[in-house]
This record gives C-alpha cells, structure tokens and sequence, in this order.
C-alpha cells in the first residue's frame, strides 16, 4: 500500500512497483484513507510519507504499526530525519527516487536498511 499525498507520486509508484513484481493493494492520501484502507486490506506493508501535506507520515506509521509493516518514503534525505527515522517503528527509510521493489524486499526481510 502506498500512503501519499501526491496523486502523480502514487499512481508513478504503483506503476513502477508493479513493473517490479510488487501487488499495490491500496491507496490513501491521508491519515484517515490509510487508517481504513490498512484495516480493510491488510497489506503486508505501507510505504507512507514523511509528509502527508500537514500530517506527520511519523504518528501515521505510529498509529499504523501493530497492523502492518511500515517502511517511510520521502524527497529528502535520510539523514534529515535520521533520528526520528531511527526511533520510529518503521522498518526502515527509502528515498522516493531509490524507490523499487527489490528495496521494499530487502526491508521486509529483514535488512533495516538504515
């Protein structure tokens, strides 16, 4: 699932993670979308964003951990979250632009990533 405030970043993410062999089951561009969706669909992970255009993608993985893995996507660099990155429950951190399949593998199996 896919959790973005950009409709042009959503619908080029799903495209591209499809491409690669990874089902995009959802959708939601804010909170309350991917609170339903994720209880609805049960992903197997939310790739949410950083900033949720006024929401913190950070309290949404926090809300939506205990129901499924949560990986944070963002523009900027890691290190300009690094610490919150580090103390969320996040599997990890991906850069919108490093973005694929075998990265979103490689933090569900295991390998933090950070």
């Amino acid at each position: 699932m896919i959790v973005d405030d950009s409709p042009d970043l959503r619908a080029a993410s799903q495209a591209l993670l499809e491409r690669q062999g990874v089902a995009v089951v959802g959708l939601a561009a804010t909170r309350a979308e991917a609170l339903e969706a994720v209880a609805r669909l049960r992903p197997d992970v939310a790739l949410v964003d950083i900033d949720l255009g006024g929401e913190s993608g950070f309290e949404l993985v926090g809300a939506l951990a205990a129901q499924t893995a949560c990986i944070l996507i963002s523009t900027h660099d890691q290190a300009d979250f690094a610490e919150l990155i580090a103390e969320s429950p996040a599997l990890g951190f991906i850069r919108k632009a490093e973005l694929s399949g075998e990265r979103v593998r490689a933090l569900l199996s295991g390998s933090r990533g950070r």
